[in-house]
């Protein structure tokens, strides 16, 4: 009798285990409809200002989505992780109709 009150209530606890994790689990489950970006502006001109150091690569400025329309980020000097690593900067690139940021990231 004793196993059987300690497999109900093994049973009870796992039962509102799998209960709290559904509720939680839940939201990641709702599907967002895609935002459909207009069209990215053409690239701002920038003057690269002279490397502060010879272990930095000239990051481009690009535009950014902010949720209402594009911003422009301005470019910027990033510390390269290691040597021979090469920037590949950050593009739109129209996919399926609609405008995708594929973010930059070294090689």
């Amino acid at each position: 009798m004793n196993g059987s009150i300690a497999r109900r209530g093994l049973i009870g606890t796992a039962a509102r285990g799998l209960g709290l994790s559904a509720v939680l689990l839940l939201p990641a489950c709702v599907v967002r409809p895609a935002v459909n970006y207009p069209p990215v502006p053409a690239p701002r001109p920038e003057v690269r200002p002279p490397p502060p150091s010879e272990r930095l690569v000239w990051a481009p400025g690009h535009w950014h989505w902010d949720g209402r329309q594009y911003e422009w980020v301005p470019g910027r000097w990033v510390e390269r992780p290691r040597s021979g690593a090469v920037w590949v900067p950050g593009e739109w690139v129209a996919r399926g109709g609609q405008w995708v940021w594929v973010p930059a990231h070294w090689r």
